[in-house]
């Protein structure tokens, strides 16, 4: 497993989350391209800033192990 920022995770989930870029960066493709389906709902974008929220406010450890392919 490759070792993610989580800052630049949390970076990316809050203000381009929308898109789905923050889990493209992680290696979650499917979730990518189902945010990006979905974008035009804003729902995306909601989900989004509660990750990079609960990304800024886990450990690096646990951020890799848990959230990072």
């Amino acid at each position: 497993m490759i070792m993610k920022s989580r800052i630049l995770a949390a970076v990316l989930a809050i203000f381009l989350g929308g898109l789905g870029i923050h889990k493209f960066y992680m290696g979650k493709i499917g979730w990518g391209v189902v945010y990006l389906l979905f974008c035009w709902t804003g729902v995306p974008a909601i989900v989004a800033l509660v990750e990079g929220i609960i990304y800024l406010f886990s450990d690096d450890t646990t951020f890799n192990s848990k959230y990072c392919e």
